[in-house]
């Protein structure tokens, strides 16, 4: 039986994302056009599904791409969207609005390549992020159990999710490949005998995009 589900959709592609620059709380201005369109078929797919099995909430972070896209989501499948910053993704310093070519050049790598070094000054730590970022998810979850719960989420979302639930080490070099309006399927399991787990029922899932225009490979 299962007891608990959460459906990650990152954001729709942001300006931010289409101009290469780091889209920290000055920068984002929010999705694209490309970005509404990607945001607007995830939520049909997930209305679909809506139909048979309602969804109860949609989170989202205080950032404007993700408020935009949750927004989308929730007025299409008529339920109620919940802001919260403990969904705010990494903080970014000085490097905030800067083109992500120079932040990573200067840093020697993006934030995984020094997991415990900030990449710009005022930034986060790659490992302190996960750390803070899988408390916060952690609570959220806590919150929410026995529930439906949709959540417009940055990709440092979706990785903290599998981080936490598939108890992966902080400091572990593998990653996981996020795509804007992908989904991402947690579902929390009972069986018979009361035992439970967390099972990934679907990573980085894009068919609802399948008509889309691509966009660029970076």
């Amino acid at each position: 039986m299962i007891t608990t589900e959460l459906v990650f959709v990152r954001h729709g592609q942001a300006q931010c994302n289409a101009d290469g620059l780091v889209g920290g709380p000055r920068t984002c201005t929010g999705l694209t056009n490309l970005g509404y369109a990607q945001a607007e078929q995830a939520a049909r797919r997930l209305a679909t599904e809506h139909l048979k099995k309602p969804f109860d909430v949609v989170y989202t972070g205080p950032r404007i791409r993700l408020v935009q896209t949750g927004e989308i989501i929730a007025q299409t499948l008529q339920i109620p969207v919940h802001h919260d910053d403990r969904l705010d993704g990494p903080v970014h310093g000085d490097a905030d609005g800067q083109p992500w070519d120079a932040v990573k050049t200067a840093a020697d790598g993006g934030p995984h390549a020094h997991p415990d070094t900030p990449w710009a000054a005022g930034s986060d730590t790659w490992n302190g992020f996960l750390k803070r970022a899988s408390r916060n998810l952690s609570q959220i979850i806590e919150e929410n159990h026995g529930k439906r719960v949709i959540f417009a989420a940055h990709g440092e979302t979706v990785i903290t999710a599998h981080t936490l639930l598939l108890g992966i080490p902080i400091d572990s070099p593998a990653g996981f490949t996020h795509n804007h309006a992908s989904i991402t399927r947690w579902q929390h399991h009972r069986n018979r005998l009361g035992q439970t787990r967390w099972m990934l029922d679907r990573h980085n899932d894009t068919e609802h995009l399948s008509l889309l225009t691509p966009e660029p490979t970076p």
